[in-house]
């Protein structure tokens, strides 16, 4: 009845499972969700412009903070399935709700009386006498939107966390293929998106937008019964407690002993001891980083514990919650200066598309929908992920003796620096794209410039190669680096740097619009001057990049106790 334990029948139940057999199907559900995302996160730009009558500021600015606020809120998800539900429970629960957001803009776009009059036809000279749309039609739009957003964002890190879950960190061969895994996920997410932005896309301009949103309901929806299918071939792992409790508890324990002097020997600092449980939590080293927390690990004396509550939670903390605090304090520098990079990032899926709508897009008799066109470099992706995966990091990793190659803080750098080279060639390129428009005499024109569309894939091959370096670099560095008890939070820190990127992009536009005079006010690219925005851009990702090795170079990485068994 459970009294005695075969300890070796359970050790062989659980390398039963898990493993590449059970990361497919978490592969197969994030390239679902990553198909409908992206397809609607190059596109919804043209729905908001084109068919909710929203000006073409106005239009961006609400796909990069509906995109913001997905990414933001895995911090909720990850708070949740840390402290309460399994990451599979997470997953099925958030999923739902996508699904019902689709389907609520699925209706709106069928039903003529829950929109305005679209005006995508209209010519750009008459763009100001289109009909907006009213306080309801707005209601139900953002309503399906946010109700996507809250869906989208509760399923990032736990389905994450799932898959990296049936690798465990301490076998050196699936050590080896949990760092593979993070590469791989990022292809299945761009064999997804790519599919979205050719199917999806082509079924919103030829079938309409309410089949659109309809398919992407159908989708979400099968993707969750997949998901559900594979629940025998998963290692769960049990919540563990609140991480922000745990880190609420050191601040405050640190600063109830302020005045306590530090103890010369690190051994007096507090830590479990034989007989104490510690909840599968790790055993880590004390570093000699941000010191004055190492008071919420002091022990009071006898005197001083009479009068106090001197041994609770919230007085006196073990040495390892307390490196899981600073492992988080470390943390946040390094995602402050990655978000500049996802705020270049969400200009390629807003005005770029809008670039693309202005540009040469036929082949022979065929055009190519202008949402379709980050395709190209996603088919580069492609190429590049396993050339990464399965020849750079197996002959690096021979000198280096590190599993993924080389250390996650060098390929988020590199990422970085690709970022900064994008956003330059994306200003030549425009540039270029105005002055066809001026020689053409097309300044006013809706017809499409008698320049290629395929000018743009410069800047998006550019890009995808720095997203290959920098958002696998983050997955594997937050995850490897997070405690066992907060690896959901760590990869939605690392999601959210995605977030405040999209947000910073709708602010920095608001910026760069007022103290420039209105590079982008207009509802006419051609007369904007999009290209000094990109400038701008590529400045300010070159400061970034210096701000970012000043952080890489202070950053610490974990360091647990090798042999925990001895130590508790």
């Amino acid at each position: 009845m459970g009294i005695c334990r075969n300890v070796k029948t359970e050790e062989k139940q659980l390398q039963s499972k898990g493993g590449i057999r059970a990361t497919l199907f978490v592969y197969a559900v994030v390239g679902i969700d990553a198909m409908v995302f992206a397809s609607n996160a190059v596109s919804l730009v043209t729905y908001f412009n084109g068919y909710m009558n929203l000006s073409l500021t106005k239009s961006a600015n609400a796909v990069t903070n509906f995109m913001g606020t997905a990414f933001l809120l895995s911090l909720f998800g990850a708070f949740i399935t840390d402290t309460y539900f399994s990451r599979f429970k997470t997953s099925v629960l958030f999923g739902i709700l996508p699904v019902l957001g689709y389907a609520l803009l699925a209706v709106q776009a069928h039903l003529r009386q829950l929109r305005p009059f679209p005006c995508k036809d209209v010519p750009l000279s008459q763009k100001n006498r289109c009909e907006s749309a009213d306080s309801g039609q707005l209601a139900i739009l953002y309503g399906g939107v946010y109700l996507i957003a809250f869906g989208n964002g509760g399923v990032k890190a736990p389905l994450v966390s799932l898959g990296a879950d049936q690798f465990d960190e301490k076998n050196p061969k699936e050590a080896a293929n949990l760092s593979s895994y993070f590469n791989w996920l990022l292809f299945f997410i761009t064999i997804g998106a790519m599919l979205g932005v050719i199917f999806l896309v082509w079924i919103g301009d030829n079938k309409g937008w309410d089949w659109s949103f309809g398919v992407c309901s159908v989708a979400l929806g099968l993707a969750i019964l997949l998901l559900t299918m594979g629940r025998q071939f998963y290692r769960y792992n049990a919540p563990k407690g609140s991480p922000l409790t745990r880190i609420s508890q050191v601040l405050v324990a640190a600063f109830r002993n302020r005045n306590l002097p530090l103890p010369q020997n690190k051994e007096d600092l507090h830590e479990i001891r034989s007989g104490e449980p510690e909840n599968g939590m790790e055993v880590l080293q004390r570093t000699d980083q941000l010191k004055f927390l190492d008071r919420a690990a002091i022990p009071r004396t006898n005197q001083e514990a009479s009068t106090s509550n001197a041994h609770g939670p919230w007085s006196l903390c073990t040495i390892s919650q307390v490196e899981e605090t600073k492992i988080v304090i470390r943390m946040l520098p390094i995602i402050l200066s990655t978000i500049f990079m996802n705020t270049c990032m969400a200009q390629l899926q807003t005005f770029t598309i809008q670039q693309c709508i202005t540009m040469n897009r036929k082949i022979g008799n065929f055009v190519i929908p202008a949402s379709s066109i980050p395709v190209i470099p996603q088919l580069f992706q492609l190429i590049l992920i396993p050339v990464y995966d399965r020849i750079f990091v197996p002959t690096v990793r021979k000198y280096t003796g590190i599993p993924s190659g080389i250390r996650q803080l060098q390929r988020i750098g590199a990422g970085l620096v690709l970022s900064a080279v994008s956003m330059a060639v994306a200003a030549v390129v425009e540039s270029r794209r105005k002055s066809v428009a001026v020689e053409h005499s097309m300044v006013d024109s809706a017809s499409p410039l008698p320049m290629s569309v395929f000018w743009i894939v410069y800047q998006y091959i550019i890009i995808s190669a720095a997203e290959i370096f920098t958002l696998v670099g983050l997955l594997d560095f937050f995850h490897a680096e997070s405690t066992s008890g907060m690896k959901s939070l760590g990869l939605a820190i690392s999601w959210s740097s995605l977030a405040f990127g999209y947000f910073t992009s709708a602010v920095f536009v608001s910026i760069i619009n007022k103290l420039s005079g209105g590079w982008l006010a207009n509802n006419n690219l051609n007369r904007d001057k999009l290209d000094y925005f990109y400038w701008s851009l590529a400045g300010v990702s070159i400061l970034n990049f210096g701000f970012y090795l000043l952080c890489a170079s202070w950053y610490k990485y974990k360091k647990p106790v090798q042999d925990q068994e001895d130590h508790i």
